[in-house]
């Protein structure tokens, strides 16, 4: 049966990322998932679990080098780390099979574990510090899949073998009618909501939401998702921003489906970046207006179905917009999601597996 290696940038969650959203649409391969391990004083996951019928995750005894880690105790974690793959590899009968990277740091196993062929799996840009291991794993890769046509062109010095693999979505859980109020919208205050998918961090900025929120206090903000205590504290004072925190991802598309317009911001440490961010094609599935705060720098991924803006008063203008917008580009929306089903996205993957001989 065919064999593949996942080394993840994240750990399996319940709110599955890109790497799992793939990866569990492979079912014809045995996969085994190494994730990093936890902070310090979070408790380790059980070893070799079942997260799907044909996956089976383990977590990574110690964290990997940096790119700027050259001492002694960094290569013996990296040892460490090595020869813990290489026994679970032994102990699933692993031998030579596909190796799945998704980090530049994954670079560092190429001369030490043995595998038919490997994939980077470009989902972000990385910083430069990041540059010489990145360029190492994408000249090693037999294909290199990229989130943008920002992230090819950054790669393409290294590799003529790059593959455009967008964010996508499962457009089946946005198939229902019309969805009963889910915990989180509740007793909100306001006949007009606007809601956010995300973490709410010192990553984000927050000087458009606040300046809207501040301007238009009869409309209710919602952020869905984790939120830091400085981000949250930065909020305070605003009563129509409300922060859910986590919310289920059985109950998110009924969520989404409840607001009237969604939005997303900019992240600080993504300047200059085109990836289009897998809440974003969520959005698009749930047919409602967007509104987005992007950067001025990167041309607009879909100007026909983002209301997009630059700083906080051309996001009140963006949000105004797409309560006024055309009905009819709800269905585009929705097509649009269809064609960007993760299941398609998947296909790709294993259709070029097969072009290139890895499966």
């Amino acid at each position: 049966m065919k064999q593949l290696l996942c080394l993840s940038y994240a750990p399996w969650r319940a709110r599955a990322n890109r790497t799992q959203q793939l990866l569990a649409r492979l079912g014809d391969a045995r996969v085994l998932f190494i994730e990093p391990p936890p902070p310090k004083g979070v408790p380790r996951p059980e070893q070799g679990r079942r997260v799907r019928e044909h996956i089976t995750a383990y977590t990574l005894p110690v964290p990997l080098p940096g790119p700027r880690e050259q001492s002694l105790f960094a290569r013996r974690r990296l040892d460490r780390a090595a020869d813990f793959l290489q026994k679970t590899m032994a102990k699933h009968r692993f031998q030579e099979p596909v190796l799945w990277c998704t980090a530049p740091v994954h670079a560092q196993f190429l001369d030490r574990l043995a595998y038919r062929g490997a994939v980077y799996d470009c989902h972000r840009y990385w910083d430069e510090s990041f540059l010489e291991l990145e360029s190492d794993l994408t000249r090693h890769a037999e294909v290199v899949f990229a989130a943008s046509f920002g992230l090819i062109r950054r790669l393409s010095p290294c590799s003529d073998n790059i593959a455009l693999l967008p964010n996508g979505v499962n457009p089946l859980l946005f198939a229902q009618g019309e969805p009963p109020v889910p915990p989180a919208l509740q007793n909100l205050p306001g006949r007009v909501i606007l809601g956010r998918v995300g973490a709410v961090t010192g990553k984000v900025d927050l000087e458009p939401l606040l300046y809207a929120a501040h301007r238009r206090p009869e409309w209710t903000f919602v952020l869905m998702g984790r939120a830091t205590k400085p981000a949250a504290q930065q909020l305070q004072g605003q009563d129509n921003i409300i922060l859910t925190g986590p919310v289920n991802s059985l109950d998110l598309p009924d969520c989404l489906c409840r607001c009237d317009v969604l939005f997303d911001l900019a992240r600080l440490d993504r300047r200059d970046s085109d990836v289009v961010p897998a809440a974003i094609y969520e959005y698009f599935a749930a047919g409602k207006p967007v509104a987005a705060v992007t950067d001025p720098n990167v041309p607009d991924p879909y100007p026909q179905l983002i209301h997009s803006a630059y700083d906080g008063a051309g996001f009140l203008r963006a949000c105004r917009d797409a309560l006024d917008e055309d009905p009819s580009l709800s269905a585009q929306r929705r097509a649009f999601a269809q064609q960007s089903s993760w299941a398609e996205r998947a296909a790709q993957v294993a259709s070029i597996f097969e072009a290139v001989g890895l499966f």
